[in-house]
C-alpha cells in the first residue's frame, strides 16, 4: 500500500479551493491537517474550522495531526467536524490508553505519533489500539526541515515490532518526505506519507505534476 497526503499546512491558503480541485484531480489519497497549539511545539498552525472548511469539498480521508497539550479535548469536536483519522503524540498524553479508546469510540482511527526521540517500544501496552503509527523523521513543529537519518532505522524497526506485535497498524512517516527519502522509507515500512514542500507544495511543476512525479518515484520502487 502506498498512500499519498497533502500537508495542507504547507498549501497555499489564499488560493486553498483551487488547490484542492488540482489534488482532487491528481487523485491525491487524503488530506494531512496539523493542529498546534504553541505549546506541545512553538508554532501554531491549523484548526477545527479549517477541517470543516475542507470537508465538504473532498471525499478523501481527513488525517488529523494533533500537537497539542491535552488532546483528548479536542477528540469530540474533532469527530464532528469529519476527521477520519486522528494521530496524537504519546509524549503529550498521560492516559494514552484512555484517549486512544475514545477516538476509537467515535468510529475514527487512532494513530500514535512518536517524536524522533521516543522509543516504538513504549506502546507495547497500546498496540491493540493503534490504527496507525506516525513516524516523526524530524522534530514537529516547523515546515522544511532536514530529514533525521537515524529515522531509517527506527522505520525498519517499527515495521519489525509491529509485525512481532501482531499488529495491522499502518506507518505513516512526515518530516521532508520527498524523492530522497520517500522511495527508502516505503522500502523500509511505511505506507504512508505526508507530502510538504519537499515533494508536493514546490515551484518546480504543478501541484498535478509534482504528485504524478512523486507517485511514479515511489511506483519503481
Amino acid at each position: 500500500m502506498k498512500l499519498l497526503g497533502a500537508s495542507l499546512m504547507c498549501a497555499d491558503l489564499l488560493h486553498l479551493g483551487q488547490q484542492i480541485k488540482e489534488l482532487e484531480t491528481a487523485n491525491i489519497d487524503f488530506y494531512h491537517i496539523d493542529i498546534m497549539d504553541g505549546q506541545f511545539v512553538d508554532n501554531f498552525a491549523l484548526s477545527i474550522d479549517f477541517i470543516k472548511l475542507i470537508k465538504p469539498m473532498t471525499t478523501r480521508p481527513i488525517d488529523v495531526h494533533l500537537m497539542v497539550e491535552n488532546p483528548e479535548r479536542y477528540i469530540q469536536s474533532l469527530a464532528e467536524a469529519g476527521a477520519d483519522i486522528i494521530s496524537i503524540h504519546a509524549e503529550a498524553v498521560t492516559h494514552l490508553h484512555a484517549v486512544l479508546t475514545k477516538i476509537r469510540s467515535y468510529g475514527i482511527k487512532a494513530g500514535v505519533a512518536l517524536n524522533p526521540s521516543t522509543r516504538v517500544e513504549t506502546l507495547g501496552h497500546v498496540v491493540d489500539l493503534i490504527d496507525v503509527l506516525l513516524i516523526m523523521t524530524v522534530n514537529p513543529g516547523f515546515a522544511g526541515q532536514k530529514f533525521i537519518e537515524r529515522m531509517h532505522e527506527k522505520v525498519i524497526f517499527s515495521a519489525k515490532w509491529l509485525k512481532e506485535q501482531g499488529s495491522q497498524a499502518i506507518i505513516e512517516v512526515d518530516g521532508n518526505i520527498g524523492h530522497h527519502t520517500l522511495g527508502l522509507c516505503h522500502a523500509e515500512g511505511a505506507s504512508m506519507f505526508v507530502l510538504g514542500t519537499s515533494a508536493l507544495f514546490h515551484q518546480r511543476g504543478s501541484l498535478i505534476e509534482n504528485l504524478q512525479e512523486t507517485r511514479q518515484i515511489i511506483s519503481a520502487r
